[in-house]
């Protein structure tokens, strides 16, 4: 796909606010008539900037209230290494996210938990046991400053 233009950046950010809104109120937004805004939606989704739409649910409300960030160091840094940890972690449905990054670890990754007794569980019989963890170093959330903020275009 090539650049989204001005009205297909303005689609994007009234999606990435509120995905519930109807085509009509897209296209009122950005002054385009309902077919030509139904058109654009369609292509950003067959395209690919708009990956999906789903519901933003409040972790607390449903007993998911502790967020913790792992840092995760391997014990040797070659492809297999990387391979073998990312397909075990996938199937961890606790785990939000995981990033390769560069600095301290090798590995960030963003749980979600009932508690600290929940995560104590996951961390003995799951994390440690991930195929060439080295160190893990454990980081619980305060307090979420800006979670799921939209992209900056």
């Amino acid at each position: 796909m090539t650049v989204p233009d001005r009205i297909d950046r303005s689609i994007l950010r009234l999606l990435q606010r509120d995905g519930r809104l109807s085509n009509a109120d897209i296209a009122k937004a950005v002054n385009v008539s309902p077919a030509t805004c139904h058109r654009r939606t369609q292509r950003l989704f067959e395209a690919g900037p708009i990956a999906g739409v789903r519901a933003q649910i409040d972790p607390g409300t449903v007993g998911l209230g502790t967020l913790v960030m792992v840092g995760v160091v391997l014990d040797r840094s070659t492809p297999e290494s990387f391979a073998a940890f990312e397909g075990a972690v996938a199937d961890i449905k606790e785990l939000l996210d995981c990033h390769l990054v560069a600095g301290d670890f090798d590995y960030l990754l963003k749980i979600r938990v009932r508690d600290m007794a929940d995560f104590s569980v996951l961390h003995t019989k799951m994390l440690i046991a991930l195929p060439g963890v080295r160190q893990i170093r454990t980081f619980f959330v305060i307090k979420e400053v800006k979670e799921n903020a939209p992209l900056p275009f």
